[in-house]
């Protein structure tokens, strides 16, 4: 099957050939590049309609300069139907439209950051791997399961590359700010930056503004950059550890513009190689946004028989990866996640945890993590170690089931608990279950503590006698009184059902009752929790 994929998200106009005899991808692309700031959805647009016909023609003539005998020289037309600037993508539908209609041949509509995905599965031969998107508009992280990509974490305000182009607009410097940054980090230094990672979730806002402040006040652009590099980039590489560690899966592919920076790639690759995972970034021409993957997943999805008539491919500039039905992966996993066992220990996303369940006791190492600055590394892990150790305390105070704490050593980053359940609630995720979870997070929340994690994973559940449903892993928790940060408690938990239970959206439901029965008796207001939940689950971080 020889398929035209064409993409205009944004800024790359392009159009490729992709032959699944030969796995050949043949990729033309004119790039839009503005004179200053960064890209203006009117002008990219122009740049849409001027360019996006010369590189469809171009392709084309190489489809009939290379097709077998006589006929039509494509099976296929596929397009990025989104997300993306509008303007740019109703210029790239028309076109997929009007070159389907007059070759006579099945329009496929793909979803750009699910491209990013597929991209890195198809060339690497990896069967269910997790996926970072990390590119201008987007960053998140993404895991298969029951027939969709979930969204197991994602950024809470701006893309990464975004992100970082507003950092070079401060300082005057024209887009793309990504690579201008990475050279000149290349000779500065250290300095503290914010760090916010919740869950899986993280955020860009408040790194940037101190980095914009930090150069105002003087401090040298290479060290601003150098440290902007390494808080962003141990970000991303973070969570996913995490949605590794929470899936069970050892594959990660990288995909997005960002992705072509080398100390990115050199963070991931040595965090999977650190916990015995594989790693695959493809070639940069892949990365960038570009026609030959939207080419390559829009093949797969034609032989999956999923088409659109011409009348039903509206594009959507706010199109979900989770809102896209997975047609073409057949038989392959379902992202099922396995039980870990009880063995004598087992490496999570930033500890070793040492089990010795005949003399009731847990050790917990916070580990020091190779691609993270050592600076950076010591003042995480040892506030992590202190929050959990006070975190763990009160929210057993407050009522909720908790392993008692035996000893704290903030500089070794080590503690020790009573050993509590005989599985993560990852291994059978039940609805009474999760009912305890959101109650036990109602009555935190009453409290003024938000757990920051409580995922499958950092739930124990007791059998027997006891049949307690346990909190455990409080070190990314903290102190407030803000329903939006309650609601990221909430949120966090309804990406973990996502990628572990397959019943999410019921067991969502579950969480929303529970929580307002708990808060009920309580002086939480619930309803402005959930009424800040559904705003976080409702921005639209994809346009």
């Amino acid at each position: 099957m020889r398929v035209l994929g064409i993409e205009g998200t944004a800024w790359a106009a392009s159009a490729a050939l992709h032959d699944t005899e030969t796995n050949g991808t043949v990729i033309e692309t004119d790039a839009y590049l503005p004179d200053s700031g960064g890209i203006h959805p009117r002008e990219a647009a122009e740049h849409m309609r001027e360019t996006v016909p010369e590189v469809v023609a171009s392709v084309l003539d190489h489809a009939r300069e290379t097709r077998d005998g006589e006929g039509v020289p494509i099976d296929a037309v596929a397009f990025s139907r989104g997300p993306g600037l509008g303007p740019c993508l109703r210029v790239v539908g028309s076109a997929a439209r009007a070159l389907a209609g007059t070759l006579d041949v099945p329009l496929v509509g793909v979803n750009h950051m699910v491209a990013h995905l597929e991209i890195g599965r198809h060339r690497s031969g990896f069967t269910d791997p997790i996926c970072l998107n990390a590119s201008g508009a987007n960053a998140h992280v993404l895991g298969y399961r029951n027939g969709r990509y979930r969204v197991l974490g994602e950024t809470l305000d701006t893309g990464v590359g975004n992100a970082i182009d507003k950092f070079t607009r401060h300082l005057g410097w024209s887009h793309p700010g990504g690579p201008k940054v990475e050279e000149r980090a290349r000779t500065g230094a250290y300095t503290e930056l914010p760090y916010v990672v919740k869950g899986m979730d993280f955020s860009f806002s408040g790194i940037m503004s101190a980095a914009k402040e930090a150069v105002d006040d003087g401090e040298p652009v290479e060290d601003v950059c150098f440290s902007l590099q390494e808080h962003v980039f141990a970000m991303l590489t973070e969570v996913a550890e995490r949605a590794l560690s929470l899936t069970g899966t050892d594959e990660l592919v990288l995909g997005g513009g960002v992705g072509q920076n080398d100390r990115l790639r050199g963070m991931l690759d040595g965090m999977c190689e650190a916990r015995g995972a594989d790693f695959f970034a493809p070639e940069p021409r892949f990365l960038r946004d570009n026609a030959g993957m939207i080419a390559v997943l829009g093949a797969k999805m034609a032989a999956a028989g999923d088409t659109l008539a011409i009348a039903d491919s509206a594009v959507d500039p706010e199109f979900r990866p989770d809102e896209v039905a997975v047609t073409w992966r057949g038989g392959a996993t379902d992202g099922s996640t396995p039980s870990d066992g009880e063995f004598d220990e087992r490496q999570g996303a930033e500890a070793v945890v040492s089990l010795d369940p005949g003399a009731g006791r847990v050790t917990k190492r916070r580990l020091s993590k190779g691609y993270r600055h050592p600076d950076l590394d010591e003042r995480l892990r040892a506030s992590r170690t202190r929050s959990e150790a006070r975190l763990t305390r009160d929210a057993r105070v407050a009522g909720v089931p908790t392993p008692l704490v035996l000893d704290v050593d903030p500089v070794e980053a080590t503690l020790r608990f009573q050993y509590v359940g005989a599985h993560d609630l990852r291994a059978d995720v039940t609805e009474p279950r999760v009912r305890d979870v959101a109650a036990h997070l109602a009555r935190c929340h009453a409290a003024g503590l938000v757990h920051g994690d409580p995922t499958t994973r950092n739930v124990r559940v007791a059998e027997g006698d006891d049949d307690r449903t346990y909190l455990i892993d409080f070190g990314l928790g903290y102190y407030t009184d803000t329903p939006e940060d309650f609601a990221m408690d909430l949120h966090v938990l309804g990406q973990a059902l996502d990628g572990t239970a397959d019943d999410a959206d019921s067991l969502r439901e579950t969480v929303v009752d529970a929580y307002r029965g708990t808060a009920a008796g309580t002086s939480l207001d619930a309803g402005a929790v959930l009424g800040q939940l559904g705003a976080i689950e409702g921005r639209g971080r994809y346009q």
